[in-house]
C-alpha cells in the first residue's frame, strides 16, 4: 500500500487500489484525517462517480446543496457531474477514515500524487500559480465548481502565460512493439542514442535502471545550442512508468506512461515539465518560447520514428 502524506491539507492517503490494478475501472483511497483549504470545498468530477464509505467517526456530504451525515459503515455515492464537498462529521473529534472510490479511475492517482507538494497558503489553498496549474492539468476531469470551468481556464491560461518560466509538454503516440520493449528503451537512458538520433549524444549511466539510480546526457535539438543534464529515476513500474528527476541545463521531471494500445501495441505518453536553468535560456525564455516549443516537438518526432524500430527488433 502506498500513503501519500499530503500534511499541508490535513490528511494523508492510503491508496488502495490503481488504475494499472483494475483495468482504469476505479481508483480507491482512504483518506484519514480532518481536511483542510480547499479540499473542503465544492468540486464537480465531470465523468467520474464518486463513493464514500465511512471506516471511522463521520463525516457531512453535501450534495447539490443538501447536507447528508454518513456514520461508520454507511456510504454514498456522488453523481458523475454533480457539484459536492465532504466535511469533517458534527459529533467527532478524531481524525477519521474515509473510503473512497471514483469510477473510472481517470488521472486520479496524478492529481493525488501532485497535493503532496501542492504550493499552498496558510489557510490550505493553492497559491494562484499552483492553482492555474491545477486547472491546466486536471480541469477535464475535476474542478471547483465555482466560478465557471471556462472562466478558470481563461485565468488559468493568464496566468501561466505572464507567471511560469516553465516549460510543460505531454506527447502521446502508439508504437507496434510489445510494451516490455518498449519500456527496456525508455527506461535505459544508454539505449537513448542508439535510437532517438540525431538527438542524444551521449548517455553515460550507473548501470541497469533502478530506483535511485543517475544518468548523465549531452543532447541537442534543432535550435544552436548542446544540453547537459543529469536525471534521477524516482519511480519505476516495470513494464508501465519510469519517471526521473532532471538537473543541469534544464530542471524539473520526466515521466513516461505505458498502456496498450487499442490496436495492438503499446500507447506512449510522456509527460516532460522542466525550467530551463542555463543563463541565456532563462533570458530568452519570454521571447522565445514558441521556437522552444518548435524544437521539443522536432526532437519528439525523431524519437517517434526511432522507438518501434529499435524495440520491434529487440522484442
Amino acid at each position: 500500500m502506498t500513503t501519500l502524506h499530503i500534511t499541508k491539507l490535513g490528511v494523508r492517503v492510503e491508496i488502495r487500489k490503481t488504475a494499472q490494478d483494475t483495468a482504469g475501472d476505479l481508483f480507491e483511497f482512504d483518506v484519514v484525517g480532518r481536511a483542510r483549504g480547499f479540499l473542503t470545498q465544492a468540486h464537480v468530477h465531470t465523468a467520474q462517480t464518486e463513493r464514500h464509505e465511512v471506516i471511522e467517526g463521520t463525516m457531512r456530504l453535501v450534495i447539490e446543496g443538501r447536507e447528508h451525515v454518513l456514520r461508520q459503515g454507511e456510504a454514498m455515492t456522488v453523481p458523475a457531474g454533480a457539484s459536492h464537498r465532504q466535511l469533517a462529521g458534527p459529533d467527532h473529534d478524531g481524525p477519521g477514515r474515509v473510503r473512497v472510490q471514483l469510477r473510472p479511475a481517470g488521472d486520479t492517482e496524478a492529481f493525488m500524487r501532485r497535493l503532496v507538494e501542492l504550493d499552498v497558503n496558510r489557510w490550505g489553498f493553492p497559491r494562484p500559480l499552483a492553482a492555474a496549474r491545477l486547472v491546466r492539468d486536471f480541469g477535464a476531469t475535476g474542478h471547483a465548481a465555482h466560478p465557471p470551468i471556462r472562466v478558470q481556464r481563461a485565468l488559468s491560461r493568464a496566468i501561466l502565460r505572464h507567471a511560469s518560466p516553465e516549460y510543460v509538454f505531454v506527447d502521446e503516440w502508439d508504437v507496434a512493439a510489445p510494451r516490455e520493449a518498449v519500456f527496456d528503451a525508455i527506461a535505459d537512458a544508454r539505449t537513448y542514442p542508439e535510437w532517438w538520433k540525431p538527438v542524444y549524444i551521449e548517455v553515460d549511466a550507473d548501470g541497469e535502471p533502478a530506483l535511485g539510480k543517475e544518468s548523465r546526457q549531452h543532447f541537442k535539438g534543432r535550435l544552436p545550442y548542446h544540453l547537459h543534464t543529469r536525471s534521477r529515476i524516482v519511480a519505476l513500474e516495470p513494464p508501465h512508468v519510469v519517471e526521473g528527476e532532471v538537473d543541469g541545463d534544464l530542471r524539473g521531471h520526466g515521466r513516461w506512461t505505458l498502456t496498450d494500445a487499442p490496436g495492438g501495441g503499446t500507447h506512449v505518453r510522456f509527460d516532460w515539465r522542466v525550467h530551463a536553468d542555463r543563463a541565456l535560456l532563462r533570458v530568452l525564455t519570454p521571447l522565445l518560447r514558441p521556437a522552444f516549443r518548435w524544437n521539443h516537438a522536432w526532437a519528439i518526432a525523431r524519437a517517434v520514428e526511432g522507438l518501434e524500430p529499435y524495440a520491434r527488433a529487440r522484442a
